[in-house]
């Protein structure tokens, strides 16, 4: 049994020694990388760029390699990876990336994780610009995460 566990040890020991000369022979090549995950992107479902609509007008989101999902309960004190929630603006631009999104007009949040606002938003006849944009668990916007449409409000 000693010399068992003798032996044992001497394979370890030789395994872990660096005395041997490394290998002159080319390494075998690895196998390809897979391909890169597909890009994140949100977007509206409804209503569509260039849609004419009535007020209210339903919203409805979508998101694509990211997770939306409600704003943790309580102080956020860090922020989730991959995880975010919708803000609408209205007639406004997208926010540059590790920008506060404010809770006020012309924003509307979404922090429960919801995709859809229903029975819709209240918007003036005439054209709008709406713009779907994701912000973290503290309301920062997040890079590529944002869409922009036009719609026309009819009277």
């Amino acid at each position: 049994m000693k010399l068992l566990a003798l032996v044992g040890l001497s394979i370890v020991i030789a395994g872990c020694s660096s005395g041997t000369p490394e290998s002159s022979q080319p390494a075998a090549s690895a196998p390809a990388a897979a391909p890169p995950a597909p890009t994140s992107r949100v977007f509206f479902v409804e209503p569509t760029d260039g849609a004419t609509v009535k007020s209210p007008v339903l919203l409805r989101f979508g998101a694509e390699s990211f997770s939306i999902m409600a704003v943790p309960a309580g102080e956020v004190t860090a922020v989730r990876a991959g995880m975010g929630h919708h803000h609408v603006g209205v007639d406004i631009d997208c926010l540059p990336p590790g920008t506060e999104i404010p809770k006020a007009d012309p924003w509307v949040h979404f922090g429960t994780g919801g995709a859809e606002m229903a029975p819709g938003m209240q918007l003036t006849p005439g054209p709008h610009k709406l713009t779907l944009q994701i912000g973290d668990d503290k309301h920062m916007t997040i890079a590529g995460l944002c869409q922009t449409i036009n719609v026309t409000v009819a009277q």
